[in-house]
């Protein structure tokens, strides 16, 4: 089937959602929890204006920017407009400061100065954004980061001087074998025990598991928001990975049923949880754990819709009942 141009494919993933939804209300489904808040990350600013994305109701949303974003036109502009559509669409918005992307820049880290600075013009140019992480990812050795905890501690540090009112997680974490030993090192470099930590667990969530994410839960004592987490689709990068997925449509939808309920259920101090990500680029994407498919929604969306909108009964109810 061809891809729909982005007006004509709300229209038709609208009537698709509601056949869904139909087919979907004789299978019963927990509510989610309703201190629980549940966001979308993508880097598209056409999320922000999909009649889909209003009719979900979600208002959290996550972006990645690189650390000298402001430094670079074309940097610049990209965050520009994803920053302007956020602010147009009333969200609250989680910005995680990552690589540059400039060119031969990738490998380059800043002084503990320097990214106080960019964060500083940063915040002078968004000073709505109160909500941040340090660095996304940064136990993963394709990041810079990877061997320098030290220094991101040092990077937590200076944002925290830059911002004191801000909402600052030191990383997100991406559980992989070496998490923990990481998480270890930055904790003991911090000198400070944060009150929120990010964890990426696609292979907690891919697994149907939860023993890494109660591994971080474990090691630190501050909420941790999964900050990233999502269903695989499907993958397509050509380069050999070590750690392998099922994936399809469907196991999406069940890994999204799985982290709501399940994942975010091993602890309250699980308090947040972004999917990622809303819709696809292409067919070729080289990594595909979108809600929304170039043929309208996918049965993922129609979980996450259905436990949302369940969940606003039970908020509901409970503010009825303190009246």
């Amino acid at each position: 089937m061809p891809t729909f141009p982005r007006a004509l494919r709300s229209v038709v993933a609208l009537c698709a959602l509601g056949l869904a939804l139909a087919a979907a209300a004789a299978t019963p489904a927990h509510a989610l929890r309703p201190s629980l808040t549940v966001g979308i990350g993508d880097q598209k600013p056409g999320m922000f204006t999909d009649p889909l994305f209003g009719e979900l109701g979600v208002r959290d949303a996550r972006i990645v920017v690189p650390w000298d974003v402001r430094t670079i036109d074309w940097q610049a502009q990209d965050v520009d407009a994803w920053m302007r559509a956020a602010r147009r669409a009333r969200s609250r918005v989680l910005v995680t400061f990552s690589n540059s992307r400039g060119e031969g820049r990738r490998r380059v880290l800043p002084t503990p100065e320097r990214f106080k600075y960019e964060f500083q013009r940063f915040r002078e140019r968004y000073p709505w954004a109160t909500t941040f992480a340090v660095w996304n990812e940064p136990n993963h050795c394709g990041q810079p980061t990877c061997t320098r905890p030290a220094l991101v501690a040092a990077y937590y540090r200076k944002l925290r001087q830059a911002c004191p009112r801000c909402t600052i997680l030191p990383a997100e974490l991406l559980d992989m074998p070496n998490m923990i030993r990481w998480t270890r090192q930055l904790r003991r470099a911090l000198r400070v025990e944060p009150k929120i930590w990010g964890l990426h667990n696609y292979v907690d969530a891919n697994r149907m598991s939860t023993a890494r994410t109660r591994s971080l839960l474990r090691a630190v004592k501050g909420d941790v928001w999964l900050t990233e987490t999502g269903g695989l689709v499907a993958r397509r990068n050509r380069r050999k990975e070590t750690v392998g997925f099922t994936e399809g449509t469907q196991h999406a939808a069940r890994v999204t049923r799985f982290v709501l309920d399940r994942l975010a259920g091993t602890s309250r101090r699980i308090s947040r949880v972004y999917l990622y990500h809303w819709d696809t680029i292409s067919p070729q994407d080289s990594w595909d754990s979108a809600l929304i498919g170039p043929r309208g929604p996918r049965p993922a969306f129609t979980v996450l819709d259905g436990l949302l909108r369940r969940q606003r009964v039970l908020i509901a109810r409970q503010r009825a009942a303190r009246r």
